[in-house]
C-alpha cells in the first residue's frame, strides 16, 4: 500500500463518530487548559492520560485525544499572551511581543483569528511533511548530537541581541540574568548545591510557572496598577474580530517559511516550540530589516511564532513514531501513554500498527480543522476580557496566577519567591530591559548545560567535538555573523549621526 492508501486508511479510522466526538473532546479540553497560565500542553495530556486508561478507550482513540488536547492547549495558550500580556506557556513569549501590542490598538479580534489561521497554515503544512518527510527527517535528525544541541542553543541566545532593535546590551544582559537562574538547584551531575541559600525550597531550582509568572503575570498587575491609579481603563477592542484578506496576505510567505522552519525544529527531539517560535521570529525580523516595525504590533511578529509552533508541535510527532524518541517534553509524555497499552513506537510501528499511525495523522488534520471552526467564533467572547476594567481585571489576574504557582509543589515558598521575581521584572520593565530573553536563556540554560556535559563526556572532555562535525561549524560562522551585525548596525548609525552633525 502506497503513502496515500495508508493515509485514506488513517482517515477511515479518524472520521468515525467515535474518534472525531473524541478528537472534539480534546480540542475542547485543550482550549481551557492552555487558557490558564502555568498549565500548558504537557499537564493537559498528563491529566487526560489516567482518564483515558479509566474510559478503556482503544490505543488509536487514546492517542487521538492527546493529540487534540496537545493542539489544542497551543491554541488556547495564545490568548492570555494576546490579552493579557500574559505567556500561557513559554512557547508564547514570542507572541506577546506583537500580539499584545495589537490589543492595545484595539486589533486583539484581529490578532487572535490572525494567530489562529497562521498556527492553522503552520500545522497543516507540519502534518503535510509528516506524510511525504517523516522517515527521512527522522534519519536526519540523528545527525544531531549533544555537541550540535550545544551550539544551536549558543546560537539561539546570540540571536536575541536581534530582538531588541537599538538594545542589544541590555538583551544580552537579560539573557544572561536568565541563564544565570537556571544554574539554582541542584547539580545534576555532581549533586552540589548550586545558588540556594541553603534553602530547601530551592533544591529543585526555580520553577518555570513561577518565573514565567513572577516576570509577566505580577510585573503586569504592577503596571496596570499604575494605569488605575491614573484613572485609565482597560484597552477596548474595536468592531473588526477577523483579520482581512490584505492582512493575510501579508502574512502568506511568512506563514510558509516559518511552516516549514517549525516543522523541521519540531523533528529535532529537544528543540521544542519555544526555540522554534524564537528562531521564526527573529528569522523574520531580519528579513523585514527597517520596513518592519517588529515588537510594535507587526502582523508579520505575530504569523511567524504561531505558524511555527502550529507547525512543531506537529513535527515533535516525527521523531516520536519513527524512532521512539521524544521531540519535545508533551510527546515524552505521549510515549508514556502508549507504554500503557504495550505500544513500543518506532520504526516497526508503521508496520505493526497503521491504523495508530495513520489515524493519529489524519487526526491532526481533522483537529486543525476543529480547533479553527471552534475558536474563530469564541474571539469575541475572548476579547470582553478587555472590556474590564483594571480594578477588576487585576485581582482576576492575581487568583488565576496564585493558584496556577501554588499547584506546583503546594507551598507558599512558591508564592512569595514569585512576588520577589514579578517585583525584579517590574523595576527589569521600568529601566527598558527585554523580559522575554531572560525566560528564554532560563529555558535554553538547561539545555545548554545538560548538551556540553554530554558532548565533552563522549569526547573525555576535550573541546574539539564542539567544532568537530560540518553541522557545528556552520553554525559556529552564523554565530559570528549574528555577533557582527549589532556592532555593524551601531556603527553605521553613530556615522550617519556624525555625518548629519557634519554638515550642521
Amino acid at each position: 500500500m502506497d503513502t496515500l492508501g495508508y493515509l485514506s486508511h488513517g482517515f477511515g479510522v479518524a472520521l468515525t463518530p467515535y474518534n472525531l466526538v473524541t478528537a472534539l473532546s480534546g480540542t475542547l479540553i485543550g482550549t481551557v487548559v492552555g487558557l490558564l497560565p502555568g498549565l500548558g500542553p504537557i499537564n493537559g495530556v498528563a491529566l487526560l492520560i489516567p482518564i483515558a486508561f479509566a474510559l478503556g478507550l482503544p490505543p488509536e482513540s487514546a492517542l487521538i485525544l492527546l493529540a487534540a488536547v496537545y493542539l489544542g492547549c497551543e491554541y488556547g495558550g495564545r490568548i492570555s499572551s494576546i490579552l493579557l500580556n500574559i505567556p500561557g506557556e513559554a512557547s508564547t513569549v514570542m507572541t506577546t511581543l506583537d500580539g499584545y501590542p495589537m490589543a492595545r490598538q484595539g486589533l486583539a479580534g484581529v490578532a487572535l483569528s490572525l494567530s489562529a489561521w497562521s498556527s492553522f497554515i503552520g500545522a497543516f503544512i507540519a502534518t503535510c511533511g509528516m506524510v511525504v518527510f517523516a522517515p527521512m527527517l527522522a534519519k536526519w535528525a540523528i545527525a544531531f548530537g549533544p555537541a550540535e544541541y550545544f551550539v544551536l542553543m549558543v546560537f539561539a541566545i546570540v540571536c536575541l541581541g536581534g530582538m531588541a532593535g537599538d538594545r542589544p546590551l541590555k538583551t544580552f544582559i537579560a539573557a544572561l540574568i536568565g541563564l544565570f537562574l537556571s544554574t539554582v538547584g541542584i547539580d545534576a551531575n555532581s549533586g552540589v548545591y548550586r545558588f540556594t541559600g541553603d534553602n530547601i525550597h530551592l533544591t529543585d531550582g526555580i520553577q518555570f510557572v513561577v518565573l514565567v509568572l513572577g516576570l509577566f503575570s505580577i510585573s503586569e498587575i504592577l503596571l496596570l496598577l499604575e494605569k488605575t491609579h491614573r484613572g485609565q481603563e482597560a484597552f477596548q477592542a474595536t468592531g473588526r474580530m477577523l483579520f482581512n484578506f490584505k492582512e493575510a496576505a501579508s502574512v502568506f510567505w511568512v506563514n510558509m517559511r516559518c511552516g516549514v522552519l517549525g516543522f523541521i525544529m519540531g523533528v529535532l527531539p529537544g528543540a521544542g516550540a519555544t526555540l522554534a517560535s524564537a528562531v521564526a521570529y527573529m528569522t523574520e525580523k531580519r528579513i523585514a530589516g527597517p520596513n518592519g516595525k517588529f515588537g510594535q504590533g507587526d502582523k508579520r511578529g505575530l504569523a511567524a511564532p504561531e505558524t511555527a509552533i502550529g507547525a512543531e508541535a506537529c513535527g515533535a510527532l516525527v521523531p516520536m513514531l519513527t524512532l521512539g524518541v521524544p521531540g519535545s517534553g508533551t510527546t515524552a509524555v505521549m510515549i508514556g501513554a502508549l507504554s500503557l497499552y504495550n505500544i513500543t513506537p518506532g520504526p516497526l510501528l508503521f508496520q505493526q500498527q497503521p491504523d495508530i499511525v495513520w489515524g493519529l495523522i489524519a487526526s491532526l488534520f481533522i483537529a486543525n480543522i476543529m480547533l479553527v471552526i471552534l475558536n474563530i467564533p469564541m474571539i469575541r467572547i475572548f476579547t470582553k476580557i478587555l472590556a474590564v476594567p483594571n480594578w477588576a481585571l487585576v485581582p482576576m489576574i492575581a487568583i488565576i496566577t496564585a493558584i496556577g504557582v501554588y499547584a506546583v509543589h503546594a507551598t507558599t515558598f512558591d508564592l512569595f519567591l514569585m512576588i520577589g521575581i514579578g517585583i525584579f521584572g517590574y523595576i527589569l520593565r521600568k529601566l527598558d530591559f527585554p523580559l522575554s530573553p531572560v525566560l528564554l536563556g532560563f529555558i535554553l540554560g538547561g539545555l545548554m548545560e545538560q548538551n556540553l556535559r554530554r558532548a565533552l563526556s563522549i569526547s573525555n572532555g576535550s573541546l574539539d567535538i564542539l567544532w568537530s562535525s560540518g553541522i557545528t561549524v556552520g553554525v559556529w560562522g552564523l554565530i559570528v555573523v549574528m555577533l557582527l551585525v549589532p556592532i555593524v548596525r551601531i556603527w553605521r548609525k553613530r556615522s550617519v549621526a556624525r555625518r548629519v552633525i557634519a554638515d550642521v
